[in-house]
């Protein structure tokens, strides 16, 4: 029985495997998150709330339902670093890792596996991409506990220090709001702290810009050396960070330090300074964008990616300047401009469906309220404004499935079951008016 649902397992098409693989990892840590030694005595963890805790942790988002150090354990808390370190580097990654520990041979399923979760063009270099991917996460987030511990030590007890540097390191890298001070607090106690604000900051964007990226950094060193991809995403981080930074301090009474932060955190990390339920509208708008926008591709953050931005943003700029699309002296595919398209058209309708649905189930909270716990679950971010423990059962699944579905991608979710084999025959082409 066993063998012969391993066989089925195996046959799966990539993306099939993959969403599979996040969902058994997330039920996992359900389990574990249920046990009694996950648990602290007193703290009451019904199914829902560690469901919606694992399910967190797996897809980097940072969303609780439950205050992580007040109802978890150390051990728990482990558990939950460990989701949040599998589902940042992926479970493909992680198992690839573990077939190199072994000191076995890499198939070539597992090579599919790794070229379908990452976006790359071919098989060449998969095994060197995995090891590249672990040693950068361990410089990374070994350099950001350090760092961390510094602040920290100076309130907490050395190992107590030493947990909360390792798991705020490992929970920022990823790009994964979670934090254990307690009291649902984040970071607001160290919003004028300058160290641990810019090394989040920073474990938040190098996580953010995503591992082909920063291996094209570190072998050209050369902005114009760079592939087109590269370029790309480093030009729309850094303009969405300035961009944000600005529209943020104007709107929000915050430090020019608090609105850099949060310009950051809201593109997929979920940290926060300031408390978000005290932002204006026009500040929460700006940061469902931001959101909605998230990391780069091949990284460990969400949304429709940053990539995917500049490509709409081009097609629209070629549309009134009639020119060909392209970018740094190279032309873009039309396929992958037809992707992004379909791509935020996907994204767009789960996020208003999520809405709608959070709508008539919780009509008490405003409209803004919803949207933004919404796409701050579809983006894997991770901030609220507060009302996310108060929600229903109901309310809680809605977000659970918008961040699995925002984890794994609207395109490869609803892809995986379809059969997309090209057609035998053509129908005549005919115009349509648009517009």
């Amino acid at each position: 029985m066993v063998r012969h649902f391993l066989f089925v397992f195996r046959k799966q098409p990539p993306g099939r495997l993959i969403v599979l693989g996040f969902a058994l990892v997330i039920l996992l840590g359900t389990g574990l998150l249920l046990l009694p030694v996950s648990v602290k005595d007193g703290a009451q963890v019904s199914f829902i709330d560690a469901l919606f805790t694992s399910t967190s942790a797996v897809c980097v988002t940072g969303l609780i339902a439950i205050d992580t150090a007040d109802h978890f354990t150390a051990f728990g808390q482990s558990i939950v670093a460990a989701l949040i370190q599998i589902g940042g580097l992926g479970v493909t990654s992680i198992g690839v890792g573990l077939i190199l520990a072994a000191k076995k041979r890499v198939g070539l399923k597992s090579r599919v596996l790794v070229k379908e979760a990452f976006n790359v063009d071919g098989f060449k270099g998969m095994v060197r991409l995995v090891k590249w991917i672990l040693f950068t996460t361990l410089c990374f987030e070994l350099v950001g506990a350090a760092l961390s511990f510094i602040v920290f030590v100076q309130d907490y007890p050395p190992l107590k220090a030493l947990g909360i540097s390792v798991f705020h390191s490992i929970a920022a890298f990823n790009n994964s709001g979670f934090d254990i001070l307690g009291g649902l607090r984040n970071l607001i106690p160290y919003q004028s702290d300058i160290l641990l604000n810019l090394t989040t900051c920073g474990l938040i964007i190098f996580g953010g810009l995503g591992f082909l990226v920063l291996s094209d950094i570190v072998k050209k060193r050369s902005f114009k050396k760079l592939c087109l991809h590269s370029k790309v995403v480093i030009v729309t981080t850094l303009s969405l960070l300035i961009i944000g930074t600005l529209l943020l301090k104007a709107t929000e009474d915050i430090s020019w330090m608090g609105a850099f932060f949060h310009s950051v955190s809201a593109r997929t990390a979920g940290f926060s300074t300031y408390p978000i339920g005290e932002f204006t509208n026009a500040g929460l708008f700006i940061l469902i964008i931001l959101m909605f926008i998230g990391a780069s591709p091949g990284s460990t953050g969400g949304g429709i990616k940053t990539s995917t931005f500049f490509v709409l943003m081009q097609e629209v700029r070629c549309l009134f300047t009639k020119k060909h699309i392209g970018a740094f002296r190279r032309s873009i595919a039309g396929e992958a401009v037809s992707k992004a398209f379909i791509i935020s058209l996907l994204s767009i309708l789960l996020v208003c469906i999520g809405t709608f649905l959070l709508c008539i189930l919780e009509p008490e909270y405003s409209f803004i309220q919803l949207l933004f716990e919404e796409v701050s679950a579809f983006g894997t971010v991770g901030l609220s404004t507060g009302i996310t423990p108060d929600l229903s059962v109901a309310s809680k699944l809605i977000l659970i499935f918008t961040m699995f579905a925002g984890r794994v991608g609207t395109f490869t979710l609803l892809s995986m079951w379809i059969d997309r084999s090209t057609p035998s025959a053509h129908y005549t082409e005919e115009s349509i008016i648009i517009g």
